[in-house]
């Protein structure tokens, strides 16, 4: 065993370790030892997935196989670079959300059940990429899929719309469990086994392909809350706890991204081309939709749900681009479309944590995530307001942000490869471009809106009044967030070239991006200097600061009261809210956000003229849930009540039911065999 599969196995233990440990310890004792313990292994598992990556081009990748450990088939595992990139940033997010819930979970949710079934979660999602056979690979799955539904579940007591969330999600997800089996379990038939070698050892027919890959890419997609299967992801996430949210946020949905570069990359060696823009024409979709409803939310955490959703679709951008790109014959542009959608994985990653984490703080203090009701955490919750601050310019794709350096390698892909990506890439290749500009724009009014209303200003209701900063091991494992996206920011000349080992496993090529200060797109007149930028910024921050502190030094000083228009001291009320910010982008897209509102006009009593109250409401629902899932959800729900009538009871009748399928089934095969 070499040290990445020393430290893998290091990390899986120090996860049972907890869970075990959550079980025995003295209620004093187990949020500290279950959380430390599950940040111990967090850090050994990102050390593997660094360990992979960076050893991996020398063939160092870890395999094993435990034929004893699941009945018939065993369990197959093997750390590639490709699998070690997102198993490092799963255990960096554990690290930082193992640390936050001991300061998070000290009320309420410090219980056996709840301590112990969070590494078993980590544990899932550290297995999955590193699952080397259809039985593992499915097995960690169900894990993953049961374990963070209990987690999402833990404050159903609390609040009924938590109880509500976990049925979405138990459905959405398990349905995203049967086209994954369905598409995998075609594809082991057609190689005659199931290990990951063999699956990229068959032959399969085109139309065996096209199933497989259609199979498994709408379950990967339900997981990485692509549209129209998204309507899981904006109620689980903000009902989870903090930590959870973070963890599910930054790390499962990311299995989703990896699920199809592994099936379709790399065990199905890529597809014709009308795969790969189905998967980009989803991932643009997507990255809008999702932009278009975090902007006129008012809900913190579902706000971050939909960038989610945004920025999942960004990474399916790219591996949809790298995948036509390698069908059209352009190697090049392929190897840098994947690496974007790489580093943008890492990059949500950090900064989706560092904002979630934030969000639990504030959620923490005031007990509200309701935008309207805030205002005025600058003074209360300084270092969460500079937190949530780094989290919010990194989020905006803008520099010197870490989501600004992913997004940039993405565009000059998609740019560069116009010449020779034919008639579909020329008419494609623009829109995409167009889609990603403009969810940029509007990312930057959504964070603008998210932290200027939350954060500045005066508080809008008594609990932001009564906000405090939160407690130690919250603020660490915020502070530990930033510092990633800071790094991420300014050095992401470190993380780039490594990247290429893990393209490397999909598309053996050459690097396409090189540089130690300056990052150079190989084949392709591009290059970029994040610290540069940032050391630019930074100076002329402080050059107009330091223009504008000897300016008013040269004038006399005198306190005046506000100008007011002669109204009297500004309040609260007189503040913009979440809502009245993102009113004027709403009326812009009013057509694809179709927004509802209503007027209730109460008179006073006996009378027609006066009025005693208007109450006026105003919401934007999901339009795709309005228009896709309320009329299924009926239809089923018509179903279910017509089939209370084939349960009367009768055992002549269950018998016969039997009988009939029976019948039917042995019909069934002799037409087909």
């Amino acid at each position: 065993m070499n040290l990445v599969g020393a430290l893998y196995v290091a990390a899986l233990s120090g996860c049972a370790i907890a869970a075990v440990t959550a079980l025995l310890a003295p209620p004093r004792a187990r949020l500290h030892l279950a959380g430390w313990c599950t940040a111990g292994a967090g850090g050994l598992a990102a050390a593997s997935g660094v360990g992979a990556v960076v050893a991996g081009g020398a063939g160092q990748s870890w395999s094993a196989w435990l034929p004893e450990l699941l009945p018939l088939a065993g369990v197959r595992l093997t750390v590639d670079p490709l699998g070690g990139v997102f198993i490092a940033v799963t255990g960096v997010v554990a690290v930082c959300a193992a640390i936050y819930g001991i300061g998070y979970c000290d009320h309420g949710l410090d219980g056996r059940v709840f301590q112990s079934v969070l590494p078993l979660f980590v544990t899932a999602m550290l297995v999955v990429p590193a699952a080397a056979s259809v039985s593992t690979f499915l097995l960690a799955w169900e894990l993953m899929a049961v374990s963070s539904l209990l987690l999402v579940l833990a404050e159903h007591r609390r609040r009924a719309a938590v109880g509500r969330a976990g049925l979405w999600y138990a459905v959405m997800t398990h349905l995203g469990l049967v086209t994954i089996l369905t598409g995998l379990v075609v594809f082991a038939a057609g190689a005659g086994g199931e290990s990951f070698d063999q699956l990229r050892a068959a032959a399969l027919s085109p139309a065996s392909k096209t199933v497989v890959f259609l199979a498994t890419f709408a379950g990967f997609a339900s997981k990485a809350g692509i549209v129209p299967l998204h309507v899981w992801l904006p109620r689980a996430h903000p009902e989870a706890p903090s930590h959870v949210s973070a963890l599910m946020s930054a790390a499962m949905v990311n299995m989703g991204a990896y699920g199809v570069v592994r099936v379709g990359l790399d065990l199905l060696h890529g597809g014709p081309a009308w795969w790969w823009l189905l998967v980009l024409a989803a991932g643009a979709a997507s990255a809008l939709f999702g932009i278009l409803q975090a902007v006129v939310a008012s809900d913190l955490k579902r706000l971050l749900g939909y960038s989610t959703t945004e920025n999942l679709g960004l990474v399916l951008v790219g591996v949809g681009a790298a995948g036509f790109f390698a069908a059209s014959k352009l190697p090049v542009p392929a190897a840098l479309a994947l690496a974007a959608a790489l580093l943008h994985v890492v990059n949500h990653a950090a900064f989706k944590t560092v904002l979630f984490l934030s969000a639990g703080s504030v959620l923490h203090a005031t007990g509200t995530r309701d935008l309207d009701a805030l205002g005025g955490l600058r003074t209360r919750l300084p270092y969460t307001t500079v937190v949530f601050a780094v989290g919010a310019l990194c989020a905006s794709a803008l520099p010197p942000g870490n989501a600004f350096v992913s997004e940039w390698l993405l565009l000059q892909s998609l740019i560069h490869a116009l010449p020779g990506s034919g008639v579909a890439g020329a008419v494609t290749m623009p829109l995409a471009v167009a889609v990603i500009a403009l969810s940029a724009g509007l990312a930057v009014a959504t964070f603008v809106k998210a932290f200027g209303v939350g954060f500045l200003a005066r508080p809008r209701s008594a609990e932001a009044e009564r906000a405090g900063e939160s407690p130690p091991a919250m603020l660490g494992a915020m502070a530990l967030a930033v510092a990633g996206c800071v790094a991420l920011a300014l050095a992401p000349t470190l993380v780039v070239p490594a990247l290429g080992r893990a393209v490397g496993v999909v598309f053996p090529a050459r690097d396409v991006v090189s540089g130690e200060l300056t990052l150079r797109l190989a084949g392709i007149s591009g290059m970029v200097s994040p610290l540069l930028i940032a050391a630019a910024l930074v100076i002329a921050v402080v050059a107009v600061l330091g223009l504008v502190r000897l300016t008013a030094a040269r004038r006399s000083r005198r306190a005046a009261r506000l100008w007011d228009c002669g109204a009297g001291p500004m309040s609260a009320r007189m503040e913009y809210t979440a809502t009245s910010f993102a009113e004027p982008l709403q009326r812009v897209f009013d057509d694809v956000l179709a927004p509802e509102s209503d007027v209730d006009v109460t008179p006073v009593k006996e009378s027609a003229y006066l009025v005693e109250r208007v109450h006026f409401h105003a919401r934007v629902p999901d339009r795709i849930e309005r228009r896709l899932y309320v009329p299924l959800v009926a239809a089923v729900s018509a179903v279910g009540r017509g089939a209370r009538g084939l349960a009367s009871g009768s055992v002549h009748r269950y018998l016969g039911y039997g009988f009939w399928a029976l019948t039917a089934m042995l019909i069934v095969l002799v037409v087909l065999w």
